[in-house]
């Protein structure tokens, strides 16, 4: 059998120092090396060792509904503001994927929920925390669907109601993301310990580097 770590080696010859390409292409092939000895589980772990610590995927989607809903309504008021209908069709490549990652990040929500361990005052918290993804989720699908079935009707009154909305969504938007980090950050779910944290007199960064 042909074992491919027994029979590939990489290896650059030459001078220098080890800096710049030389360096650069070097190390590249030591870590090529080093993956073919490991088993997928650990080549995931070793290039992403952040998403292999995960204890579940839902802080991986969570900031994709954030940003582009948020984005959707910044750009569509500037839009209905300066009247500008490029910019509300600009705002479409936002409020769609995040309605989709709306979708995801619920899913993974209630997966997280019922797989990490967590007191009684945080699963107030993290009830509270669903009802309000949901409540997202549920607009964004409501806006997405307006918006593809009635665009030409979103005139006058409508179009301002419309705009309401997209507001309300992305106050919700903060509320959850607050009361997730209030989880995360004060009662620790889904997260691993800390080791003891030093004083601030024994920790110091030195940033003196020449």
């Amino acid at each position: 059998m042909f074992d491919l770590y027994e029979n590939l080696q990489f290896s650059v010859h030459g001078g220098g120092n080890g800096d710049g390409l030389i360096g650069a292409v070097n190390s590249l092939l030591t870590l090529m090396e080093t993956l073919i000895r490991m088993s997928p589980a650990d080549i995931f772990a070793r290039l992403l060792p952040g998403i292999a610590a995960m204890a579940n995927l839902h802080p991986l989607f969570v900031h994709f509904p954030i940003v582009l809903l948020t984005l959707f309504f910044l750009i569509e008021l500037i839009a209905v503001i300066a009247g500008k209908p490029a910019w509300r069709r600009a705002a479409d490549w936002f409020l769609y994927p995040g309605a989709l990652f709306a979708g995801l990040t619920v899913a993974a929500g209630y997966i997280a929920a019922a797989s990490v361990a967590h007191g009684e005052d945080a699963h107030e918290i993290m009830e509270a925390h669903q009802e309000l993804g949901v409540s997202i989720l549920l607009i964004a699908a409501t806006l997405s669907v307006w918006r593809l079935f009635a665009r030409s009707s979103l005139l006058g009154m409508a179009n301002y109601l419309y705009l309401a909305i997209a507001g309300l969504l992305s106050l919700l938007l903060v509320s959850a993301a607050d009361l997730g980090g209030l989880m995360v950050y004060k009662f620790g779910v889904g997260v691993s310990a800390a080791p003891a944290a030093e004083s601030p007199a024994e920790h110091h960064h030195d940033h003196d580097h020449p």
